[in-house]
C-alpha cells in the first residue's frame, strides 16, 4: 500500500528538562532516526521539527511552532501526495518497519483509518495508520486541539501489538528503560554470535564494573577491564571475587598511582 510517513518531532519536551527529545539516543541512535527506519518503506518521509542530517527527509515546521500536535499534523500532511499516511511521534524506540506494515494492513481501504493500543487498551495517536482524503477532509473541518478528537471519528480498528510500538520517551525513567531494553537486546544477541549462555552473564554487574573502571581511572580502561575479565573467566583463572576486586582497584586508582609513580 503506497504511503507517505509524518513525524511529529518538535515538542518540548518540558518533562525532559527542554531536552531535545528526538535527538536523545537509544541504541547508539537518535530516536528521531530510529523512528524514520522504521517508516523506510515510505515514499516520502516528513519530519514536523528542526532540521537534522537525515538524509532523505523532507521538513517543516507547524505555525507557530510548539503550536500542538493538530496544527504540526496539518503542516506535515501539506507535504504528503501518498493516499495513506502513517503518523508517528519521534520518540519511538521500540517502533520496527514490521509494525509499519501491521498497521498498513489493518487500515484497509473503505475500512478507515488503524490506530495501535497500548497494554491497557488505549489508543496512541501517534502510532496510526489513515486515509489522506477523508484526514485532509476531517482536518479541515476540526477547530479542536486534541488528536483524538480529530482522528477517533476516523478509527476503523484498533490494533494492539507486541514488542510495545506504542511506547515514548516522555521522562527521564522512560529513556532509562529504552536504553535497558535495547542493552538488553544486544546481549543476547551477542551471548548467541559467542555460543553463551544468557543466564550466565551478571549484566548489572559487569554494568556496575565498567561504571567504576570509566569514573575512577579512564573511559577507554572500561571495555578494557570487561574484555580482560572475560579472558580470565574463560580460562578460569579469575578468582571468585574477581567483580569486587576490579571495583576496590578502580576506587582506589588514584592513591594506587600516586604511591606507584612516588615509589618510582
Amino acid at each position: 500500500m503506497p504511503f507517505d510517513a509524518v513525524i511529529l518531532a518538535g515538542g518540548a519536551a518540558r518533562r525532559l528538562g527542554g531536552a531535545d527529545k528526538p535527538g536523545l539516543a537509544v541504541g547508539g541512535r537518535p530516536l528521531v532516526e530510529r523512528v524514520v527506519a522504521a517508516a523506510s518503506g515510505a515514499r516520502r518521509t516528513v519530519v514536523v521539527g528542526p532540521r537534522r542530517e537525515l538524509p532523505g527527509v523532507v521538513f517543516t515546521r507547524e505555525d507557530p511552532p510548539g503550536g500542538g500536535p493538530v496544527p504540526a499534523l496539518a503542516a506535515g500532511l501539506r507535504q504528503v501526495d501518498a493516499p495513506w499516511l502513517v503518523l508517528l511521534a519521534g520518540d519511538l524506540p521500540f517502533l520496527t518497519a514490521a509494525h509499519v506494515r501491521e498497521l498498513l494492513a489493518a487500515a484497509r481501504p473503505g475500512a478507515g483509518g488503524a490506530v495501535m493500543v497500548d497494554d491497557d487498551g488505549r489508543e496512541q495517536w501517534l502510532v496510526g495508520a489513515w486515509p489522506v482524503p477523508e484526514l485532509r477532509a476531517a482536518l479541515a473541518a476540526y477547530s479542536g486541539r486534541s488528536l483524538k478528537g480529530l482522528l477517533g471519528p476516523l478509527t476503523g480498528t484498533r490494533l494492539a501489538s507486541p514488542g510495545r510500538p506504542w511506547f515514548d520517551c516522555d521522562t527521564m525513567d522512560d529513556l532509562k528503560e529504552a536504553r535497558m531494553n535495547v542493552l538488553a537486546e544486544w546481549t543476547a544477541l551477542v551471548c548467541t554470535e559467542l555460543g553463551v549462555d544468557p543466564a550466565r552473564v551478571d549484566r548489572d554487574l559487569v554494568l556496575d564494573l565498567t561504571k567504576e573502571v570509566a569514573h575512577g581511572v579512564a573511559r577507554p580502561a572500561a571495555p578494557l577491564t570487561a574484555y580482560l575479565l572475560g579472558l580470565a573467566q574463560g580460562a578460569g583463572s579469575a578468582p571468585e571475587d574477581a567483580v569486587a576486586r576490579l571495583v576496590t582497584l578502580a576506587k582506589n586508582w588514584e592513591q594506587a598511582t600516586t604511591e606507584t609513580l612516588t615509589d618510582g
